[in-house]
């Protein structure tokens, strides 16, 4: 007779329903010194608490949570932050085109299920399992608790963005499309100032950046202030939501998260958080959000209210550059897309998703469609890499 313990796997509405030491015990482990798991602020319960209960993130802006939880004699062993989703919007990883070619068939692409953290293009892991050595074991079974849940939730398709490599491969052997894209980010090559990372740049893309800096702070008496922990005080906020509106609304029509999701990681994360703020004549007109892991500077949205040449540059990729190597951290993820970005030191890196696609002959046309785009992609970033900025002893293609 076996008396190992029945697996089950749920779905939950909030994240509020998983306790907080549950989800961050399985999204960050950090008990054993040596584990090579990285802090991830994106991944936190307090993180997803506040996009879902600030009305960032729920049913009526099209995120309504849907998160698997796995447990195993009463213990919490598994979860996938989840959403079920009647539009493409605030993902980054753009499947409009197959909603659409479905639809056209006369299929059902919406609802369809979303693994990923909301309106946050930054690389993850997405099967929360925490460490240990069973830990590929329950990552398999958080997979094919994906695929039931689809049959469950009677979806066309289950899609997880912006993973690790290690998880995507997996899961590429299990039954999911695997797909790529690129983004731009910054790698720090144990620089000790901002200079010796000038140090490694051609003359021309030196001088570049030197021109840049001098045109968005000293040429229009602009000064930078980082504020973190008790700094990130409700004015400060206000203000960032001020350029946040302002810029969004230009931008994409409608910003996505309310002013109550900053209270709310101010409340909770606000170590994990640094905004650099751009001032002029005494009042703030500028500034960035970042979010600190343990090994990454995440930048994640900036705006506002006044325009000056090259400020966009200065503020989310030059201070950037400079918080990473005053605090050694090892990477700056700049956010998607940005060809732009090169040319300021930010280098072509793979950005990996899975996909699970119930329609049989549909699956097939995407999986078609997949294996083009991976060799298309592969390629892209091969050339863009070819013409980076640094000196060609210090190549730091990241490929």
């Amino acid at each position: 007779m076996d008396d190992t313990p029945s697996i089950t796997i749920r779905l939950v509405t909030s994240a509020k329903e998983v306790a907080q030491e549950n989800w961050d015990r399985l999204a960050n482990p950090q008990s054993d010194p040596s584990d090579t798991f990285d802090y991830n602020p994106f991944l936190s319960h307090a993180f997803f608490t506040a996009v879902e209960e600030s009305g960032s993130a729920c049913r009526e802006t099209g995120w309504l949570p849907q998160h698997l939880v796995m447990e195993q004699a009463g213990e919490v062993t598994g979860i996938i932050p989840c959403y079920l989703k009647n539009h493409s919007q605030g993902e980054y990883v753009f499947d409009h085109g197959w909603a659409d070619a479905f639809e056209r068939a006369s299929g059902a692409y919406y609802p369809k299920l979303q693994a990923s953290v909301p309106f946050t293009p930054a690389t993850g892991r997405r099967l929360l399992v925490g460490n240990g050595p069973d830990a590929h074991k329950r990552r398999l079974l958080l997979a094919g608790g994906l695929q039931q849940a689809c049959e469950q939730l009677e979806v066309s398709s289950a899609h997880i963005t912006f993973m690790p490599e290690d998880e995507w491969r997996v899961l590429g052997e299990h039954g999911f499309l695997r797909r790529n894209d690129q983004q731009f980010h910054w790698l720090n090559e144990d620089y000790e100032t901002f200079d010796d990372f000038l140090a490694a740049l051609s003359s021309r893309k030196r001088k570049n950046i030197k021109k840049e800096r001098k045109g968005a702070l000293a040429d229009n008496g602009i000064t930078i202030e980082w504020l973190t922990g008790d700094q990130l005080t409700g004015e400060v906020w206000n203000t960032f939501f001020q350029f946040y509106m302002d810029t969004g609304s230009r931008k994409w029509g409608q910003p996505y998260l309310t002013r109550d999701f900053y209270t709310r990681i101010g409340e909770t994360m606000a170590d994990d958080i640094v905004l650099v703020m751009a001032k002029r004549d005494g009042r703030y007109v500028a500034g960035a959000i970042n979010f600190i892991g343990s090994h990454t500077l995440f930048g994640r949205h900036w705006g506002c209210i006044e325009d000056h040449p090259f400020l966009h540059f200065e503020i989310c990729y030059y201070q950037a550059i400079e918080f990473a190597i005053k605090n050694k951290l090892k990477r700056v993820e700049a956010g998607a897309q940005g060809g732009h970005k090169l040319a300021r030191g930010y280098m072509p890196q793979m950005t990996h998703s899975a996909h699970f696609i119930t329609h049989p002959d549909f699956r097939r046309a995407v999986e078609d469609y997949l294996d083009r785009e991976r060799r298309a992609v592969a390629m892209e970033n091969e050339a863009i890499a070819r013409h980076g900025p640094f000196k060609k002893e210090n190549s730091n293609d990241g490929l």
